[in-house]
């Protein structure tokens, strides 16, 4: 709960005081070369060219000043040891303004040389940076508003560290390290998050100093408790006009005590009876504020106090020094540029920030329109099918009420809601969880976590199936989901399918999920839930593969891309199927519908309601395990014609293998299936296992391994026929005669000699099956998920145990494509 409140008051107060911070992150950076920026822009003012004579006294400077300008008195005079510096003259400002006019004097003649360049723009900038410009300057509204922003700034500073924190808090990359391969809201989070740790202490370090220029409380505050005496009111420097006395006397003195070791002498002239102050930076200094403080009479030039810096004490270096802290001067010229780029950075938080808000804006904004709106959809109903979600930003439970929306009559509750008993109740459950923070299951599903997930609980009689959220930006990348599904695993659920491991807006994992449930329900269920962009392939072949077998037709399919593309052996190919035209027209006519050929052709690419309606809804995508590898140049698919209800096949079937031409375009999208990728190490055994269009992920395996080189092959398939269903049989033969494919088991279901299924021939070779995975043998399963695939994972279990199969699992040495 203490994490949410703070998240929720982290980002309102970045999308208020951020744009705030953000101009005084800048203008701040601007300020901080501000001399050497002026310097460099005024040739001949601030430093002079090499010249004779030797240089007026300082009475004589004041006084060449003020003749210069009508006799206005001069409050304040800087001179330099270097001789190439000008002098710098403030002279008392207007009655009515706070500031008098600064300029620049040849030390040598008195002449003024006028202002630096930029010296007004820099003058703007700092009246930005401290009360945005506004009206009533430092006594308006700008100051409020500023010193509410660096308030703001410390919480963000603060509350950032605590959300951040890292379960291992001494992993220094968990900090640190910055992977700028990411990209969208990942790329943005890991900037926020990684950069403001690396500048989180400059931040609180200016805010904290800042302050003191926003409230005067504040101020004197923070002089008591570092001195432990009351101060922070602005010096007296007495009442009255500029004194007349001369200053010779204590110039005079000040060379005496202090004239042979200084860089730079500050002269406060006094007004009335006070004394004449010099700030006197030592020669060598860190920083141009590690002055001694000088205090003459300005009668007879007697040295009245000396207030060193080496003698103050720590506390009182840093009461005195809230603008060198604020500025980095004061660790010297590495603070300053430390700090330089810690107030550039200033708007990349509020840039990413904002961003990120946005994000989240428009996820909620999509999970309220799932929730309000009511899709048509098919399938098989859902009643005794839970779903559940447990979600910190909403992504979770959108995704969870899509996933509902594709079983009618299916029941939608958060995690929070469950119970064991609940589970137990129901027959198959859907579990929609993301990971939050390092590894930690959402603020709301962590009573759950700790009450229900305690223990195993009897959940015998549940299939169930888990899609994990998370970001690989963390260390422990969907933790929580894999928590989650090894609890249901050891209290005894059956998975329906693998576990689906989703990063941030990975749109493949997001639709591989939504193809599984299509797998789960038997056929197509929704439009897709996020829509690609398809490629034009061409039909290169198509070739019957199992002509006179007892099970559907079988096709060999052969596509073409527009250009050289690139996967990895295992790549899902999504087709994007198209109605055959007699199909829509025994619709339209059964519809009632009367439409031209331009609307007919277009309902050729939508779904078809039932209930005559007119069309609104694309397609869904149909996905195919690819055989081929991309050496090939082509994509080969092994593609069974799968009976409609209608008598005609399929959508996407009967697509590829009866309505598209030899030659005519397919839609085409190919994506990597990082869950079904060869191992990193070639020479790792592979058990390839399947059955069916299963052969075809099989086959690239094979092929991959054929180009590379690599460990031997086993492979266990089944069937209908033997006669009539050896799909691929020219690839299988090479492999045997290359050596790779180093022994084959086949199962006929429907040949009377043999009447096996491949979970059979997994059973019958269960001891070599051990011994193969002993030495270091992968397995990798491809086919039907009904049936097959859920059958060969019993047996697997029983012959290894339940315990290697989670290993060989977590190990990325049990691999399925199953669909």
């Amino acid at each position: 709960m203490t994490r949410r409140v703070l998240f929720q008051i982290h980002w309102f107060l970045g999308i208020t005081a951020g744009f705030v911070l953000a101009v005084m992150g800048v203008t701040g950076a601007l300020m901080s070369f501000e001399d050497e920026i002026m310097a460099a822009l005024s040739p001949g003012v601030v430093r002079l060219a090499p010249a004779a004579g030797a240089r007026l006294e300082p009475d004589a400077l004041v006084a060449a000043v003020s003749r210069q300008r009508q006799g206005t008195p001069v409050s304040q005079l800087v001179i330099h040891r270097d001789p190439s510096l000008a002098a710098e003259a403030t002279l008392v400002p207007p009655k009515g303004q706070r500031r008098g006019e600064h300029v620049f004097v040849d030390p040598r003649t008195g002449r003024i040389l006028g202002h630096a360049t930029a010296s007004g723009f820099f003058r703007t900038v700092m009246d930005l940076h401290r009360w945005l410009a506004l009206p009533g300057g430092p006594n308006g509204i700008g100051r409020q508003i500023t010193g509410f922003s660096a308030l703001a700034l410390i919480f963000f500073a603060l509350s950032g560290l605590y959300l951040r924190w890292p379960r291992r808090a001494l992993d220094w990359r968990s900090w640190f390290v910055l992977d700028l391969r990411r990209s969208g809201r990942h790329l943005y989070r890991a900037l926020h998050a990684v950069v403001g740790g690396w500048v989180v202490l400059f931040y609180l370090l200016s805010a904290l100093t800042g302050l003191t220029w926003s409230y005067d409380w504040y101020r004197q505050g923070a002089r008591y408790v570092l001195t432990g005496t009351p101060g922070g009111a602005r010096e007296q420097r007495g009442e009255g006009a500029v004194s007349t006395l001369p200053l010779a006397p204590a110039w005079a003195a000040f060379r005496r005590s202090d004239g042979r070791g200084y860089d730079r002498v500050t002269i406060n002239l006094p007004r009335g009876d006070a004394p004449v102050v010099m700030r006197v930076l030592p020669e060598g200094a860190r920083f141009d504020r590690m002055t001694d403080e000088l205090r003459f009479d300005p009668a007879s030039g007697a040295l009245t106090k000396a207030d060193r810096y080496r003698n103050r004490r720590a506390g009182e270096i840093v009461a005195g020094n809230f603008y060198a802290l604020h500025t980095g001067q004061f660790f010297g010229l590495p603070g300053r540029i430390v700090m330089l780029i810690a107030s550039l950075a200033m708007p990349l938080f509020t840039v990413t920030g904002l961003l990120l808000y946005l994000g989240r804006r428009r996820t909620k904004r999509a999970l309220a329109a799932i929730a309000a709106r009511a899709d048509p959809v098919t399938g098989t109903h859902g009643t005794g099918l839970l779903v559940v979600h447990a979600s910190q930003t909403g992504h979770a439970e959108r995704l969870a009420r899509l996933s509902a929306a594709a079983f009618p009559g299916a029941t939608l509750c958060p995690l929070a809601d469950v119970r064991a008993d609940g589970l137990r109740q129901a027959s198959r459950a859907l579990f929609v969880v993301s990971t939050y923070g390092e590894g930690q299951a959402p603020d709301r599903a962590r009573r759950f976590e700790a009450q229900v997930m305690a223990a195993p609980a009897d959940l015998a009689g549940l299939d169930y199936a888990v899609l994990a959220l998370g970001d690989r930006d963390y260390t422990d990348f969907c933790a929580f989901g894999q928590r989650v599904d090894a609890w249901l695993h050891a209290s005894g659920g059956r998975r329906l399918f693998d576990r689906v491991e989703l990063d941030g807006d990975d749109r493949d994992a997001e639709r591989h999920w939504q193809q599984q449930l299509a797998a789960l329900a038997g056929h197509a269920i929704q439009p897709d839930w996020t829509p690609a962009a398809y490629v034009p392939w061409t039909l290169a072949e198509r070739t019957h593969v199992n002509p006179g077998s007892p099970g559907a037709p079988m096709y060999r399919v052969v596509l073409r891309p527009p250009a050289p593309t690139r996967w990895t052996a295992g790549a899902i190919a999504e087709v994007m199927p198209r109605h055959a035209p007699a199909r829509v027209d025994r619709w339209a006519a059964a519809a009632g519908l009367v439409a031209d050929a331009t609307r007919r052709e277009a309902w050729r690419d939508q779904v078809l309601p039932e209930d005559g309606s007119m069309p609104a809804l694309p397609l869904a995508h149909r996905d195919y395990s690819v055989a081929s590898i991309d050496a090939s140049g082509v994509i080969e698919l092994l593609v069974r014609q799968t009976p409609a209800a209608d008598g005609d096949p399929g959508i996407g079937s009967g697509w590829l293998t009866r309505t598209a031409a030899i030659g005519d375009p397919i839609r085409l999208r190919v994506r990597d299936n990082p869950g079904f990728a060869p191992p990193r190490d070639p020479a790792t055994p592979l058990i390839l296992i399947g059955n069916g269009t299963g052969l075809a992920g099989l086959v690239a395996q094979l092929r991959a391994r054929q180009a590379q080189g690599g460990g031997a092959c086993w492979l266990l398939y089944g069937e209908r026929s033997r006669r009539f269903d050896r799909p691929f049989a020219d690839v299988l033969a090479r492999a045997q005669e290359e050596g790779l494919l180093v022994r084959t088991d086949l199962a006929f279901s429907r040949d009377r000699d043999d009447g096996r299924y491949v979970q059979h021939l997994v059973a019958e070779g269960a001891a070599d099956l051990s011994d193969w995975v002993a030495r270091g043998a992968a397995v990798y399963v491809c086919g039907s998920l009904v049936g097959m695939a859920t059958d060969v994972d019993a047996v697997l279990r029983d012959v290894l145990g339940d315990r290697q199969v989670e290993e060989l699992a977590a190990e990325g040495r049990y691999r399925r494509d199953i669909y």
